[in-house]
């Protein structure tokens, strides 16, 4: 047991001295992005901790975590806000954290950012490193670090700690972990709605190596594969998060098992298949200059159907396919908060893979030329974003 424990310390230290390039790569870009907001905001007479801790969906986590649920908003129009529509791990860990520190719900929410960005850092590098290579998870790392939107990661949100979860599920499914796969979709479906892009990877995943292991038949094998019994658990598992609580809250507003999407009609948010999001596209070109706006969401939405496509191409394993896919195509076809599609996408890293690809191709000093210089225009981009006055 001893030798045991040893081997398994030492694996975890050679693990994570492998990602320290990426690691400290990803703080530092992070930090650029911290001290630009905070130099932003002090000329503007804000407080930057406050951008990032207490404002927008903050607040709603950070209320649930002190009173619980039941809080709701009644709009002028008649649209109801309710605290339902937030998902219950991020709040959690905020009153796990205010319980165990002299914290408040804001500042337990941005360490718990903070240290899940990290994580997700982290995982995503396991992930690219696992598929391709060291080089190829360095760079995906620090191209999610220096994402436009990348500030969000260090706010008081739920799109770190998702993402971190997410990670090391697919990381996971990639190296035959089945349960702690299926253990980790279950706590990614408890922290967003997406969280069920989780579980599809995981039961994709799942379904194709049995069907694989079946077909071969193989009798003589190098290591015998683990039998299905795992598998089918992190199966059973990988749904029970996001399945609990929409049953749940279901049950407590008396809507039934589709009671979720009653409360998220409150805030006028669904799923239409894209028609808002491109009627709203099509509103830009009416005039000028909002023209180069439309022209711009059009040439994003290129880039990331082309990056899905060039992912398929590139022959990503299925678990990622098929949560990035269902990642995006939430994103992109829910029928509100059009400016928060950037933000939405965030957890959407195998999206980046091939552009980690081919920075990964390029010197060392070319490479970081580039990312430095992207670093540095999204640390500008996310101080102004988030000076601005609509939520991110």
């Amino acid at each position: 047991m001893t030798d045991l424990a040893t081997l398994r310390a030492t694996a975890r230290t050679g693990a994570l001295r492998r990602a320290a390039p990426a690691l400290c790569g990803y703080a530092a870009v992070r930090a650029l992005g911290l001290l630009v907001l905070a130099l932003w905001s002090a000329a503007r007479g804000k407080s930057a901790y406050t951008l990032l801790t207490a404002r927008w969906d903050s607040l709603w986590y950070a209320r649930v975590a002190g009173g619980g649920y039941g809080y709701e908003v009644r709009l002028p129009s008649g649209d109801v806000h309710a605290d339902l529509a937030f998902f219950p791990l991020l709040p959690w860990l905020e009153r796990l954290g205010a319980a165990v520190g002299p914290l408040s719900y804001a500042d337990a929410g941005f360490a718990v950012s903070l240290l899940a960005s990290l994580a997700a850092a982290w995982g995503i590098f396991a992930v690219a490193d696992h598929v391709y290579d060291r080089r190829a998870g360095i760079c995906a790392v620090l191209l999610w670090a220096v994402l436009p939107v990348g500030i969000v990661q260090s706010m008081a949100y739920s799109e770190s700690l998702f993402t971190a979860l997410a990670a090391w599920a697919l990381y996971c499914v990639l190296t035959g972990r089945w349960v702690g796969a299926g253990a980790l979709a279950l706590l990614a479906g408890l922290t967003r709605p997406v969280g069920l892009a989780v579980a599809a990877a995981v039961w994709t995943a799942a379904v194709l190596s049995l069907l694989r292991e079946r077909r071969a038949a193989a009798p003589l094998t190098p290591a015998p594969a683990p039998g299905p019994g795992r598998r089918v658990l992190g199966m059973l598992l990988a749904p029970l998060g996001a399945a609990g609580y929409v049953l749940w809250v279901g049950h407590r507003t008396g809507g039934g098992p589709l009671g979720y999407l009653d409360v998220q009609a409150g805030w006028r948010n669904g799923f239409d298949g894209g028609y808002a999001f491109a009627r709203f596209v099509g509103e830009k070109f009416t005039a000028f200059p909002s023209a180069l706006a439309g022209a711009g969401l059009i040439v994003g939405v290129a880039l990331v159907v082309w990056l899905y496509v060039t992912g398929v191409r590139q022959g990503q394993p299925p678990a990622l396919l098929v949560y990035s896919g269902i990642v995006t195509a939430l994103a992109l076809c829910a029928s509100s908060y059009f400016g928060s599609k950037p933000r939405l996408l965030l957890p959407a890293f195998p999206l980046l893979l091939p552009l980690a690809l081919a920075l990964a191709r390029l010197r060392a000093s070319r490479a970081a030329l580039l990312t430095g210089g992207i670093a540095l225009a999204s640390a500008v981009y996310g101080a102004f974003w988030l000076n601005g006055s609509g939520p991110p």
